[in-house]
């Protein structure tokens, strides 16, 4: 399963590379939630695109990005204040007398003190890393969906909530951030044919076992190690996976966007690896007819999703 991915962040890229038109209310209210709701997870690669706002739109999203940051600094702030306090606390207690509590509580002060410098670090900072455009389930990410005839971009939660279903799916299942494709008529049958997306990403991590990674039985005794991969496409390219999305509504709730990645049995390499699943990167000159399926026709969709691209995926342990 696609745990996480390395994905466009900046719509921009969507609009330049592929004529997308940004669905400006849906990301400002998604913004402006954020400040609310801690559930929502917005990269900072995300948040990067609106550094320049070109409209009164792009400067209110901004000004939500800039009031969420100010919030979070002070929050930081002070838990920073708290953890030197037991820090120091902690030591005095051991130059008076050692203890395991006391050894304890300042271990643990000091590592919420390195967790919260490295957060403080990463809001203030405006040059961008690789990890600012790396998601995992549960954050969002602009997704390109078909509109009226015109390709859009959305922001969407990467673990679909299929509409009609009861919030309590996100926990009963919690591996909806991927879609099978052996159950596509199953599971997702009410989205298959319907809501398609595309993603597009340049890496992906994959859980996997360590034994199965060096090829090898586990020895005797040998406790399960679990390792993070990074598979990437060689040639380098970015990929256009297909996936699944749904608008979930209820009310007094705000509307909820979500998607699934598709994946599939793996190829050689990914297999080889360790892993038994792939996500589908679909060729683009199937994106328009991916986006607008119809539904009394699945075996089209079904026949891009077979004339996929297929690069070598070259693996390496994640940093």
């Amino acid at each position: 399963m696609c745990y996480s991915a390395q994905v466009w962040a900046d719509y921009r890229l969507y609009v330049r590379q592929y004529g997308a038109e940004l669905d400006i209310k849906e990301f400002y209210e998604l913004f402006w939630r954020r400040s609310t709701d801690t559930k929502v997870k917005i990269p900072k690669a995300m948040e990067a695109a609106f550094a320049q706002p070109k409209s009164e739109a792009d400067l209110q999203i901004k000004t939500a990005i800039d009031e969420f940051a100010a919030k979070q600094t002070i929050k930081l702030e002070q838990d920073l204040i708290r953890q030197r306090k037991r820090l120091a606390d902690a030591e005095r207690a051991l130059q008076a007398k050692p203890t395991k509590a006391a050894m304890e509580s300042k271990r643990i002060a000091a590592d919420k003190i390195d967790w919260a410098m490295g957060k403080l670090s990463d809001l203030r900072r405006t040059e961008l890393k690789d990890r600012d455009s790396r998601i995992f389930p549960g954050h969002y990410v602009p997704v390109m969906v078909m509109e009226n005839g015109w390709r859009v971009i959305k922001p969407m939660r990467y673990q679909c909530r299929p509409a009609g279903k009861p919030a309590f799916y996100d926990t009963k299942y919690p591996g909806t951030y991927n879609a099978r494709r052996d159950n596509l008529e199953g599971f997702w049958k009410g989205l298959f044919g319907y809501t398609h997306g595309v993603v597009v990403i340049n890496a992906f991590y994959e859980n996997v076992n360590r034994h199965r990674v060096e090829g090898r039985e586990l020895d005797v005794d040998e406790a399960v190690e679990n390792v993070v991969l990074e598979f990437k496409p060689r040639p380098t390219q970015d990929m256009l996976v297909a996936c699944l999305w749904s608008r979930w509504t209820a009310p007094g709730e705000p509307d909820l966007m979500s998607f699934a990645a598709i994946t599939d049995e793996p190829p050689a390499e990914v297999a080889a690896a360790g892993h038994d699943r792939c996500i589908i990167p679909i060729r683009e000159e199937h994106v328009d007819a991916w986006l607008n399926p119809d539904p009394v026709n699945l075996a089209a969709q079904h026949a891009i999703l077979d004339d996929r691209a297929r690069p070598f995926y070259e693996h390496q342990m994640a940093a």
